[in-house]
């Protein structure tokens, strides 16, 4: 495949995620034929959101979005998956630390807006920060999956989950009752809601024992954003809500197979739902060469991965496996983090450094 780049300076900082956009009032303001949305991935929610959009006369333009989480400003950090779900835009953080621990609270937040909101101004955001509640929801659906999970190893596990439980516990938080010693940290790095209202979590880390990537499915994230004697129970099968506390339950967790190359350990970086209905990933490494990662200290064999575009239904087996199929190889890119497929073409957003750089196919 021949790829074209477009490069952007957004802030100073690097891209996350790619998500179409929908609203043609936001395309029209902008005076945009097609656009996406990407999140940058360091620094609070609200400060992090951009536009990449294709005018009218095809030059290609990058826009800082304004945004307010009110009371909630300054008080996330690492977002890193965009998804669209009955007209809102929802923005997941990572859930994880950083590359050498502990958990951070704070990139343990999801947000949601109104996409045609930001037609008008500064852009009205919602933040929950989860206080581990995603966590645990994970961590709930991989200890009752009928497969097994690469152990974190002794390093990872004590800084990030000891270490964690360690600094909650000498401040007094709550959010520690979430934690317990044998869970596995969370990097979530994608996003994509299925038909029935519920999500699909595509997580970087961990990885099944074979090494292949996790899809965890999660009800009720909506209703995070509600109050609960108002809770909406649209588009989401009822029997998955039975929430007292705003917390996200998990339906399942399941492999996608097929994908991973023999003797390498890959993680999820991008899912997006495709236009015959299926869905559209890129996998690879699962973390960073080069940067202190103690999962890689750990797993040596999970760094050295190149990114792959690959493609599935959304057929779980009994085994909870979901076959995959590889769509093309991005090599030599390390560093795919987003991916759309519109008007026939197929678009792929690159971690780089203090720019965005956007592919086209």
């Amino acid at each position: 495949m021949t790829l074209r780049l477009l490069e952007f300076v957004v802030a100073g900082n690097e891209a996350s995620d790619l998500l179409p956009v929908c609203s043609p009032a936001l395309l029209r303001a902008h005076r945009a034929r097609r656009g996406f949305w990407t999140v940058l991935d360091e620094g609070p929610v609200e400060r992090c959101l951009a536009l990449l959009l294709e005018r009218d006369d095809g030059e290609w333009v990058a826009h800082h979005v304004a945004a307010d989480a009110g009371r909630e400003n300054g008080r996330t950090e690492d977002g890193e998956a965009l998804a669209h779900h009955d007209g809102w835009v929802y923005v997941f953080g990572s859930q994880f630390g950083s590359k050498a621990g502990p958990l951070r609270p704070r990139r343990a937040f999801v947000a949601r807006f109104r996409e045609a909101d930001a037609a008008a101004g500064t852009l009205p955001l919602e933040v929950v920060r989860n206080r581990f509640r995603l966590h645990r929801a994970v961590n709930d659906a991989l200890a009752a999956a009928p497969f097994s999970t690469l152990p974190a190893g002794d390093r990872v596990r004590d800084r990030f989950i000891v270490e964690t439980l360690a600094r909650g516990t000498a401040r007094a938080k709550s959010w520690v009752t979430r934690l317990a010693e044998d869970d596995l940290p969370v990097n979530v790095e994608a996003a994509a809601f299925t038909p029935a209202g519920t999500v699909l979590l595509g997580l970087r880390f961990p990885v099944t024992a074979e090494g292949e990537p996790i899809l965890v499915e999660l009800a009720g994230v909506a209703d995070m954003f509600v109050d609960d004697g108002s809770r909406s129970r649209r588009g989401v099968r009822r029997a998955e809500l039975e929430l007292s506390d705003g917390s996200p339950r998990a339906v399942g967790a399941y492999a996608l197979t097929g994908v991973t190359p023999a003797g390498t350990l890959t993680g999820f970086r991008a899912v997006a739902p495709t236009p015959d209905g299926g869905y559209a990933a890129v996998i690879g490494s699962i973390d960073a060469l080069g940067k202190g990662s103690v999962l890689l200290d750990d797993h040596p064999h999970g760094g050295e991965v190149t990114s792959r575009h690959v493609a599935f239904r959304w057929e779980p087996t009994p085994d909870a496996r979901v076959a995959g199929k590889l769509v093309t190889e991005l090599a030599p890119f390390h560093h795919v983090e987003g991916l759309a497929e519109l008007d026939g073409s197929c678009f792929y957003v690159t971690d780089e450094d203090h720019r965005v750089a956007l592919w086209i196919g």
